[in-house]
This record gives C-alpha cells, sequence and structure tokens, in this order.
C-alpha cells in the first residue's frame, strides 16, 4: 500500500484531523542510513511530524523540519518535509541501539532523551523561514510535537505517531509507521455551543478518548488505509475526507551538480589540494546516504570557474 497523506474535517467542522502513512518511506530511510531499530523508530517519528505539520501549509513549495535535539544515544534527530508530501531525514548516531520496551515497542524516549530541546522551522515558500523552540517534556516526538504546537501556536492538538519494527528483516524492518494529528479548529467552542451543545471540555474528553495509540497501531495492523483508520476511530464524528489526499515519499533534491556548486566554497587552495593528494573527491549527503564522486577534471573546471570569477 503505497504512502499517502489524508485530510479530513468533522462533518461539524470542530476538529481537523490529518493522517500519514509513511512505511514505505521510513523502510527507504532504514535502507540508505542502515539505521537501529530505535533509530528507525524515531526518525519515523520524526518524518511522520514533518509532514503533518507542512500538511497544512498553503505554498506548494512549503517545506516544514523539524529537529530533535535530546540527551540520549541517537543525538540529533532531524527530518525535512514538503508539502508536496516529500520527507527526508537523518539521525547522528544511526548505530545507537537500546533494548525494546516490555511491549515490544521501541524505547524512543529513551534513545532521545527527555532534556534537550524540540525546534521547527517552517519555510512558507517565500520569504524568510521562521522557527519555534520549545523544551522536550517526554522524548517520544509525539508528545513534543504537541506541546509545541500549544506553547508556540496555541493550538490544541492531539498526535498520535506509532511503528512496528520487525528487527528480524534487515531488508524492510517497518512492517507499518503512521500518525495522525487531531486540531480543534478556530471557533470551535462557539460552534459546538450552536450546534451539539458540547462544551470545550466535552470536545477534549472525546479526543483524548478517541487518541488511544494501541488501538491506531491495531487497524493499521489489520492492514487497513490510513482513510479507513481515521473513519474508523471517528465513526460516531462522521469524518468527511478532504479531496486533498498527498502521494508521500522519501525524496532527496540533491545531486552531483549541487555537491559540485557548494564545493566552491572551499576555494582555490583547498581544491588544488584535492586534485594533488586525493586525487578527486568524495561527499556523503546527510539527509539521503548518497555518494557523490569528484573527478580531478570535475575539480579543474570548479578551480577554472573560480578563477574567471577572480577575474
Amino acid at each position: 500500500m503505497n504512502d499517502r497523506l489524508i485530510r479530513a474535517l468533522t462533518a461539524d467542522g470542530r476538529v481537523r484531523v490529518i493522517g500519514v502513512n509513511i512505511t514505505q518511506s521510513l523502510n527507504e530511510a532504514h535502507r540508505r542510513h542502515h539505521l537501529s531499530a530505535v533509530a528507525t523508530a524515531s526518525l519515523g517519528r520524526a518524518m511522520g511530524a514533518s509532514l503533518l505539520l507542512a500538511s497544512n501549509m498553503k505554498q506548494p513549495q512549503a517545506r516544514v523540519n523539524v529537529r530533535v535535539a535530546g540527551d540520549g544515544g541517537l543525538g540529533l534527530v532531524y527530518a525535512d518535509a514538503g508539502f508536496d508530501g516529500t520527507v527526508r531525514g537523518f539521525v547522528t548516531n544511526p548505530q545507537f541501539t537500546l533494548p525494546p520496551l516490555a511491549d515490544g515497542q521501541q524505547n524512543v524516549s529513551q534513545g532521545v532523551g527527555q532534556t534537550g530541546f524540540f525546534k521547527v522551522m517552517r519555510d512558507v515558500g517565500y520569504g524568510e523561514p521562521y522557527s519555534s523552540t520549545v523544551e522536550l517534556i517526554a522524548g517520544d516526538i509525539a508528545n513534543d510535537v504537541a506541546w509545541y504546537l500549544a506553547s508556540s501556536e496555541q493550538t490544541y492538538s492531539k498526535l498520535m505517531l506509532t511503528e512496528v519494527i520487525d528487527q528480524d528483516n534487515s531488508e524492510a524492518p517497518v512492517k507499518v509507521a503512521a500518525g495522525i494529528l487531531l486540531q480543534i479548529m478556530p471557533m470551535a467552542t462557539l460552534r459546538a455551543a450552536k450546534t451539539a451543545n458540547l462544551s470545550q471540555e466535552d470536545l477534549l474528553i472525546q479526543l483524548e478518548a478517541k487518541s488511544d495509540p494501541q488501538n491506531f497501531m491495531d487497524l493499521l495492523l489489520q492492514d487497513k488505509a490510513i482513510e479507513e483508520v481515521m473513519t474508523e476511530i471517528f465513526a460516531d464524528m462522521h469524518l468527511d475526507i478532504l479531496p486533498m489526499t498527498k502521494d508521500v515519499k522519501f525524496h532527496c533534491p540533491c545531486s552531483l551538480d549541487r555537491m559540485l556548486a557548494a564545493m566552491k566554497m572551499f576555494g582555490e587552495e583547498d581544491l588544488r589540494s584535492m586534485i594533488a593528494e586525493d586525487k578527486g573527491a568524495e561527499a556523503t549527503c546527510h539527509f539521503c546516504g548518497e555518494v557523490y564522486h569528484a573527478s580531478t577534471e570535475q575539480l579543474n573546471n570548479l578551480l577554472a570557474d573560480l578563477q574567471v570569477a577572480k577575474a
């Protein structure tokens, strides 16, 4: 089943529900970065969170990146996603391992750490990107995103991020990885009072009851599509799926040409050293693990470009 992002509203318009399946994308990230099980789970949650946050932006070229920097052994967990459904990311210490929890789930909170910072940078597609940072409160990423939305954007949100990792499958260990973001829409209290006579407190209690990660995981493991899972969880709230479905995929825009353009920043002396001593150069993209090789001829061309620019 292809990775997809689905947007929906409850029939009364009080709650926005966004769901995303990233199973294939996370398996691709695992393949590229050779991630441990806990690193796979942690990066998957960051990737899912970044896609869910990016889904509310307006411009096709808009992007969101999420940086989770805790005191756990994983180091920095970084994910970058676009409104177009593309996502990529990396973990500083991809081979860091921890034993799973008693229920078989990966110990993301310990891997990330519970002391540190959660930073979100938004590039809306024009002007300067803007960012906001909050302290980690859980290290499980889901609760940290909800805390960020509450403190930085004053939006009540509930986030479920889950994954099932089969450590015996070295090629594609991710059986399922997905997320759901719930957000109360502006004026929801007034709208509720006029329609269902429900207070804001009643609505919060209702959403808390539906935010059961175990139920979410159980439905996913039944091979249900993400929209089917969303519809079942919110059956009594009459969910309306919006015609804004997006395919999701792991994608990095890196290329040899971009690498060569960046290498001009080394300057003439360093480029001459690479030519004389290394007979070329090699660079690895942090985001996707792709390795690029520059020949001596290509480095000489860079030198020529720098000399023309100086003339």
